[in-house]
């Protein structure tokens, strides 16, 4: 039989009703002619009365020893849920994640999967059981309890849902499914029919709160169909699958992050090893890095800017002044009270306009932008923090998010997207994962190298809400689709832009720069430059799974450039994917240090 997984969180077994509800639904797969494995977290507020209770013990407990406090609410859940489950004439048996056969690494409070048997479950679905799984825990090869930390329910579920090849995962929750955003925050988001996973990865990472990005990561990892549905009623709710051709709007969904910190490091050397340096700093201090921008250097000196979240930035701090000191950079600048407003969606990858679009809306309601970071399917700004909600609002129905149709307003012109290295099959992907050291292992699955782009960068722009907006706008009506930009934090008043848009459109591009200059600087009473085009340039691509979750990703990127000697002029980073842009004649050099780095079969040259 096909197997189907059934993850409850804690507020749809809260309750002796809802854990009856909750057995209702496994009892109903199951006689439809499912084996069924579900897999519930602790009950309600169990785990926060668990945490109160052991910090009225101590302030400072160990991690082994919360972790076997955490996990005795799942305990009580599961083994309550399989009594519900006899009430209703099927056979069901509850097991801890030990007795599931989840390993873990050590890492107290927030382990990762090493891998997961299967044998037990096999057998006892073969016997006619519903399994009953404790979420949230697994043990380690000393037979320690270990926690997965948050959303562990969601990650167990889609593991398990991995290992025993179900046909599908739900995962049901209070909510009626995924949202174009959260509605606490948009009173006009609405529900989605289907999104692809990399959106939801971008959604989830950028503080969607239905679900947990590395519960995506291995629906993803793995071809897992998740449904998020509603645990009160017979909902659909949402599917998030693989990418299709009809199901990619331009735009999908509005997401925000609060409580971001903005790090500069002003006036480092533009030569390798700068950015290897910062990264592997960072990295050994197991401080996760989130929107990562370099801009073209001038004059010899790069600036690098990055956030992290507010409460990491006192540790951030002190490891990046550090290196600024080993490296020589002119001064370390940081600022609190931002928030990231990103829109995310597959249709990015053809439609341009996005860009000037987003920008436009910003403008038209006074909000200034202080950092731009794109990937194909987001664009990222940071704002200051009491702008967020109304970004977020504006943005949302500006895109046309709050209609019933899938249709989104904003520049006309499609065409192809430039080409970024060829894309996987399903099977190769598969080839890939079955080599990884553990299940939860950052996946890399393509250097993609892309020779098609140019670059453009402005300078002297003035810091004001509309200038962007005319910058994509033009651009925009000559139909040119712009990749990766990248806007630094303003200096003086002043900001830079810089954008890499397809050679054969280069000088269509520059045609519109003289306008620009003429408008822009009258705004500022100072000339705006066209400070450079090059048409020598490549962008790589790192694609994979879980580049934002582990630390050392961006290290071990920069590091293996550094060591061949290849300098990065432009960066910008994802959930999903980094993208550099480096000179044209190191791509080689630069495909086959990355390929050897993250162990992926030799290619062709570029």
């Amino acid at each position: 039989m096909s197997v189907i997984v059934q993850k409850f969180g804690g507020t749809s077994v809260a309750s002796p009703e809802k854990i009856r509800r909750a057995a209702e639904r496994a009892v109903a797969a199951r006689r439809d002619g499912y084996d069924v494995v579900m897999v519930v977290s602790a009950r309600g507020q169990k785990t926060d009365e668990l945490v109160e209770l052991a910090s009225a013990i101590t302030a400072t407990p160990r991690p082994r020893e919360m972790d076997m406090l955490l996990a005795t609410g799942e305990q009580e859940s599961v083994a309550l849920m399989a009594m519900a489950v006899h009430e209703l004439g099927e056979d069901a048996i509850s097991l801890t994640g030990a007795q599931i056969g989840v390993l873990t690494d050590e890492s107290h409070t927030r382990a990762r999967i090493v891998s997961i048997s299967t044998d037990r479950m096999k057998e006892l679905l073969g016997q006619g059981h519903i399994l009953i799984a404790a979420g949230f825990q697994g043990v380690d090869s000393r037979m320690n309890i270990t926690t997965l930390g948050r959303g562990g329910s969601d990650t167990t579920a889609t593991a398990l849902a991995a290992v025993l090849d179900a046909e599908l995962c739900e995962i049901y929750t209070d909510v009626e499914g995924v949202f174009t955003s959260d509605p606490r925050m948009v009173a006009t988001a609405r529900k989605v029919e289907r999104i692809s996973y990399d959106e939801m990865l971008e959604l989830a990472s950028l503080g969607a709160g239905v679900m947990h990005s590395r519960s995506i990561e291995f629906a993803k990892k793995y071809s897992v169909p998740l449904r998020v549905r509603p645990s009160f009623s017979d909902a659909a709710g949402s599917l998030i699958a693989a990418e299709t051709a009809e199901c990619s709007s331009m735009v999908t969904g509005v997401a925000a992050v609060r409580g971001e910190a903005l790090i500069r490091v002003a006036g480092a050397a533009d030569q390798p090893g700068v950015m290897s340096d910062l990264f592997t700093a960072l990295s050994g201090a197991r401080i996760p890095v989130d929107m990562v921008v370099q801009n073209v250097a001038r004059e010899g000196a790069a600036n690098i800017s990055f956030t992290v979240a507010e409460g990491d930035l006192s540790a951030a701090l002190k490891v990046v002044r550090a290196a600024a000191e080993r490296l020589g950079a002119d001064e370390v600048i940081s600022r609190t009270g931002l928030s990231k407003v990103s829109v995310v969606g597959e249709g990015m990858k053809t439609h341009s306009g996005v860009a000037s679009r987003l920008f436009a809306i910003l403008a038209e309601n006074g909000i200034s932008v202080e950092v731009v970071t794109t990937s194909e399917i987001r664009i990222s700004v940071l704002i200051a923090q009491d702008q967020c909600d109304r970004a977020a609002n504006v943005i949302h129905d500006g895109f046309g998010l709050n209609l019933t149709s899938d249709s989104s307003t904003g520049d006309s012109g499609t065409q192809a997207a430039p080409a970024s290295g060829s894309e996987l099959t399903i099977e190769q992907v598969a080839e890939i994962v079955a080599g990884l050291e553990s299940m939860e292992s950052i996946l890399v699955s393509d250097i993609g190298v892309d020779l098609s782009q140019s670059r453009l960068t402005l300078t002297g722009i003035p810091d004001r809400p509309g200038v962007a907006a005319q910058i994509f706008s033009a651009l925009a009506e000559q139909e040119i689709l712009v990749d990766l930009i990248v806007q630094n934090v303003p200096q003086q008043g002043l900001a830079n832009v810089s954008c890499t848009i397809p050679r054969d459109l280069l000088e269509a591009a520059r045609s519109v720069i003289p306008g620009l200059q003429e408008s822009l600087g009258k705004m500022n009473n100072a000339p705006v430059q066209l400070t450079t085009s090059d048409d020598n340039i490549c962008k790589l691509t790192i694609s994979g799974i879980g580049l934002r979750s582990h630390t050392d990703v961006c290290r071990r990127v920069f590091e293996s450039l550094a060591t061949a000697g290849v300098n990065v002029s432009m960066v910008g980073t994802s959930e999903v994917k980094i993208s550099i842009t480096i000179d044209e004649a190191e791509a080689d050099r630069a495909v086959n240090v990355l390929r050897t780095e993250f162990g992926l079969a030799d290619n062709d040259e570029c």
